[in-house]
């Protein structure tokens, strides 16, 4: 697996557990102890598996957790998640801080 760094975009295999509202659905997340819900206009099913994308904005080597972005913040372990896209920073044409002549 990459080193994963923050700033990565990331996805996680969630469940379908049920429909809230027409618009809302609840989702279990792997290594993650709290209910989720998410907003899904399409025809999900009860048991169906979907992929969540989000961006890392904590990582914790020592206890083998990161955590994401998806709306809220949400902590799952690190072998849960599958990398997407790296984190490249904006090239810049001028330094950041004045130059003297």
């Amino acid at each position: 697996m990459a080193k994963l760094a923050i700033g990565d975009l990331v996805t996680i295999t969630a469940t379908v557990r049920r429909r809230v509202t027409e618009g809302r659905v609840s989702v279990s997340i792997p290594s993650y102890g709290l209910p989720h819900s998410i907003i899904d206009h399409t025809k999900v099913k009860k048991g169906q598996q979907i992929e969540l994308t989000g961006e890392i904005t904590r990582i914790d080597e020592e206890a083998g957790k990161v955590t994401i972005a998806m709306g809220p913040l949400v902590t799952v372990d690190i072998d849960k998640v599958r990398l997407v896209e790296k984190y490249r920073p904006q090239k810049r044409k001028k330094p950041l801080r004045d130059m003297v002549d």
